[in-house]
């Protein structure tokens, strides 16, 4: 009955993402007198602070948003000001419950500036009451007297009985400006055209198969079969030592993966729970299944920076002590690991805690970094962290990461990666694309690094983790991405496996599958008549078949990255 009452539930709730998702107005603002021509018609003061409207606002849609609608009309140059403002939630407010679809992904965006009244940054929020529930439609800091974009995303999957978007966040006294407010549903499968074109400029390369010993009279009838056995980009997925209990867990994960990062295993409450109690065994486990599959390895985390995760022990030392604990845990994890892990997450979440620096100064930060460079020369060392990507937390905005990052810099942090974590709801595009242009100007290798994405309905979490690797696929400076798991009953999120607990793949995985299968080349055909043949492939591992007559060849090769075509002889 459970079962039944279980299958019912999914059918349904398919149906109702299928349903919902014919026939949406893509890209039409769902905000009533957004262009403000009908004075604040339309609007209302959440609590009592006054609306009046202004002009001098920007005429130009925001990057991100223009990017999802592509050519668009000027905005209208009118702005809401809002003064009398006694409360940080004091804004100006809209009712849009009827003109919301369930399981449509709305962007959000809009021009933003402070008044009178400010002084230093301000938080500005577009912020949704969905009955009483508080949803993020995105946020931005406000530090100067200029607009600033903010951008986000939202959406609903359990039907509600009133919505109102609101606009929110500076303290109270200070005036807020709000220009050419959009929520708009997000036709995400438009821009996957061109991310394909992007993918094919930067993830693949022309090559030229030259043969030599075969008579140019056979050429035209000898065929060639080009078929690439591995993609070269790193897609990996979190593990845990339950995991490689379960060999249908295992056969997934070595048919499909090709890096591997391991949930806890590594971190020092795990590796050390109290002091001088280790246990290392349950990573040495993970560790020799991925060396035996030829799986690489991310190293997470050597530290962690938030306080809730620190061990007891730990945060019973005296500053002295607690030095000293840190260098031992360098030396400890690297020397025993040291040539094993590709990467390491050196000191996670530093933008959302600050536990070790509070405690020990900031220095200790680039010394981390630092010492475990000495001990480990050869790994890559991470910053990682996570709603970099997603316009919903000031905190971790790309500006906050690039800042971060350049003062690691400075204090001689030898910093080689930048992780996005990717933990994201209701992924939009060109809003991650916007955060990885920003971080792409510091040179440094990108990966996402801990991505899940989660819906009550497979298809739409199907849609969610194609927009992300599809973005990640066609980003240049992104090197690299990891699931944070697959299997059901093994996520920390709810709703975002790939697998279910039965080992049923569910359409995300299905998804996932597909992509991995578009992202191998194969091609086939026959000798040109300068004794070539010429195709253009993914980076990665092939294999080519020649065959004339009775008269066959093989040769594997690697196919790498480089502007120029890549020659590849093949004696005859």
């Amino acid at each position: 009955m459970v079962l039944s009452r279980m299958i019912h539930t999914n059918i349904l709730r398919t149906l109702i993402a299928s349903c919902f998702l014919q026939g949406v107005a893509f890209g039409v603002n769902v905000i009533e007198n957004s262009n403000l021509a009908d004075g604040t018609n339309g609007w209302y003061p959440l609590g009592n602070c006054t609306l009046s409207v202004k002009t001098g606002s920007p005429h130009i849609m925001p990057p991100m948003a223009r990017d999802s609608l592509g050519p668009h009309e000027l905005l209208s140059g009118r702005y809401i000001l809002v003064t009398n403002r006694t409360q940080t939630w004091m804004g100006p407010a809209q009712t849009i419950t009827d003109k919301l679809k369930l399981f449509v992904t709305y962007q959000v965006s809009a021009w933003v500036r402070l008044g009178s009244g400010s002084s230093g940054p301000q938080n500005v929020n577009v912020a949704l009451g969905v009955d009483n529930q508080w949803v993020n439609g995105g946020q931005t800091e406000v530090s100067d007297q200029r607009w600033h974009e903010i951008g986000g995303s939202f959406r609903i999957e359990k039907q509600p009985s009133k919505v109102m978007v609101y606009v929110q966040g500076p303290a109270s006294g200070v005036d807020l400006m709000v220009a050419g407010l959009q929520i708009f549903p997000v036709d995400r499968h438009a821009r996957f055209k061109y991310l394909k074109s992007q993918t094919d400029k930067i993830r693949k390369r022309d090559v030229t198969l030259k043969f030599s010993g075969l008579d140019a009279s056979n050429y035209s009838k000898t065929s060639v079969q080009v078929r690439q056995i591995q993609n070269n980009f790193p897609v990996g997925t979190c593990i845990s030592r339950m995991n490689i209990d379960n060999e249908d867990f295992v056969d997934f994960f070595v048919k499909h993966f090709n890096w591997a990062v391991f949930g806890n295993e590594l971190k020092w409450y795990w590796t050390e729970p109290q002091q001088g109690n280790f246990n290392y065994k349950d990573a040495d486990d993970l560790l020799n299944l991925c060396q035996k599959n030829k799986i690489e390895t991310r190293g997470h985390c050597i530290f962690w920076e938030v306080d809730g995760t620190v061990q007891q022990w730990i945060k019973a030392l005296n500053k002295t002590d607690l030095m000293a604990a840190v260098q031992n845990r360098l030396n400890g994890l690297l020397t025993r690991y040291k040539g094993k892990f590709n990467h390491y997450d050196v000191n996670n979440e530093m933008l959302h805690g600050s536990f070790y620096q509070d405690r020990l100064g900031k220095d200790i930060r680039a010394n981390m970094f630092k010492t475990a460079n000495q001990l480990d020369p050869a790994a890559t060392l991470f910053v990682n962290d996570y709603h970099v990507e997603d316009g919903c937390d000031t905190r971790s905005c790309p500006e906050k990461y690039i800042e971060h990052i350049l003062d690691l810099q400075e204090q001689g942090s030898p910093v080689g990666g930048i992780g996005i974590q990717g933990h994201i709801d209701s992924p939009v595009g060109p809003i991650v694309c916007s955060s990885l242009d920003k971080l792409g100007i510091l040179g440094l290798p990108i990966w996402f690094t801990e991505l899940d994405v989660s819906s009550t309905n497979e298809y739409v979490r199907a849609d969610d983790l194609e927009v992300m690797l599809r973005e990640a696929m066609a980003h240049p400076a992104v090197e690299g991405l990891m699931l944070w798991g697959f299997w059901e009953l093994f996520m920390s999120r709810d709703n975002s496996h790939l697998v279910n607990a039965e080992g049923e793949i569910n359409e995300a995985g299905k998804r996932f599958l597909a992509l991995k299968q578009e992202w191998l080349s194969h091609s086939h055909g026959n000798v040109d008549q300068q004794g070539q043949y010429n195709f253009r492939g993914f980076h990665g591992t092939y294999k080519v078949d020649i065959v004339i007559d009775t008269k066959k060849v093989s040769k594997t090769f690697v196919l790498d990255k480089g502007d120029s075509p890549m020659v590849v002889s093949i004696d005859f």
